[in-house]
């Protein structure tokens, strides 16, 4: 497959970037296929109940996917609201006129309570002191929308189950003019491991626990706690809403999950990511390729450089084992990963040249490479290797 020949416009892989009205080629780019969205959408919802409301996690750039072009693609989906990692995330997609809720998930300096509150974005209370700040001075015409995280076992944000006979004095003592309890909830440790659900189950029924504290006290809010793989694996763990991430771009939670339920679901990726060809010579055997001449070269062979590394995301550990694709071929990764470039072996694909495309993560004919085995070669998971691609590589919706 070359450039022009890959079934986007120039103007596409340009990213739209213009200079005097004229398109400006890129030499490498990610694809997301919004008919790949829209499938994995509706396999979550099938597997919930009608009341059940469905959070899409947007966080971290969208696991590499892009914030603003996926949220808008799940929001003209009907996801029910939409989870992201900081405040910052937040405020974009308010000024890209996202209105559906939006909850940030992670930690939110105390200074930002207002701009949250005047943004209609709800926030994560996990600590005392937070909840102390977040009460304003003066009186609002808003209350701040939070949700209270509750830490059932795994230890990392979260009110102690100990401690909620505390954290309800303390909130009788909040008017609900200026705090909003808008939800609830947890976050399980290995839900997405099939094979042996005691734990989980353990953390179900510590949270189970907290709720009924805040029932029995007369509050109503939304309670969640089930991720992608809570959400395939534990019905009884749905609640009011499941927060659906790395599903719902095509990408399963584990590998085990991935065996013991591939013949119920079928996820389908969302992104590829793909590069231009920028040079190929002929090498003798004997020679050797790239920093500190990592590889001896066994045959005469043809070498095709891509002007992608480190820097863009495709690890350094993949030095000397990585592959990519060329005209639905594999070429083997030679020598060292550099920050910028890669060297490939296509002696074998003859028809590669300058301008033929590489294909690092997604389908080319016949072939396929994920992102989970980038993930293996590089000992990480796939979760890394997706949200670590360069956000200033262009992501081309198609």
């Amino acid at each position: 497959m070359s450039f022009l020949q890959s079934g986007v416009c120039a103007a596409c892989y340009s990213g739209h970037m213009h200079t005097k009205g004229k398109a400006q080629p890129v030499r490498t780019w990610v694809e997301v296929k919004q008919s790949a969205i829209a499938h994995n959408y509706r396999i979550f919802r099938k597997l919930l109940k009608k009341p059940t409301k469905m959070m899409g996690v947007v966080k971290s750039n969208a696991y590499g996917h892009n914030l603003m072009e996926y949220a808008a693609a799940l929001e003209k989906l009907g996801v029910d609201a939409l989870g992201v990692d900081s405040l910052v995330e937040g405020l974009s997609l308010r000024k890209s006129n996202v209105k559906i809720p939006i909850l940030v998930l992670g930690y939110t300096l105390p200074e930002l309570f207002d701009t949250a509150r005047e943004a209609n974005i709800a926030v994560t209370i996990s600590t005392f002191e937070s909840l102390a700040l977040a009460i304003p001075k003066n009186r609002s015409k808003k209350p701040l929308r939070v949700h209270l995280k509750i830490d059932t076992g795994m230890h990392r944000q979260g009110f102690q189950p100990s401690e909620i006979e505390k954290l309800l004095l303390s909130f009788k003592d909040v008017p609900q003019s200026r705090i909003g309890l808008e939800g609830i909830y947890t976050h399980f440790a290995e839900a997405k491991e099939p094979r042996s659900g005691t734990n989980t189950r353990e953390q179900i029924a510590r949270f189970e626990k907290v709720l009924k504290q805040f029932r029995d006290e007369g509050y109503s809010f939304t309670a969640h706690a089930a991720a992608t793989g809570g959400t395939m694996l534990y019905p009884s763990a749905h609640y009011d809403m499941v927060r659906v991430g790395i599903g719902l771009y095509g990408l399963w939670p584990s590998k085990e999950c991935e065996q013991f339920l591939s013949k119920k679901i079928a996820l389908e990726p969302v992104l590829s990511w793909r590069a231009v060809v920028s040079e190929v010579k002929e090498v003798k055997q004997g020679e050797r390729v790239g920093y500190d001449f990592t590889e001896m070269l066994t045959r005469n062979s043809r070498l095709a450089i891509i002007p992608v590394g480190y820097w863009h995301g495709f690890p350094r550990m993949l030095s000397s084992r990585g592959r990519v694709l060329v005209h639905g071929k594999t070429a083997r990764v030679i020598g060292r990963v550099s920050m910028d470039m890669i060297v490939v072996d296509v002696t074998d694909i003859l028809e590669a040249k300058p301008g033929s495309v590489a294909t690092l993560i997604g389908k080319d004919k016949k072939e396929e490479i994920k992102a989970r085995e980038l993930a293996e070669f590089a000992a990480t998971t796939h979760y890394e290797i997706v949200t670590r691609l360069n956000p200033l590589m262009r992501k081309v919706y198609k």
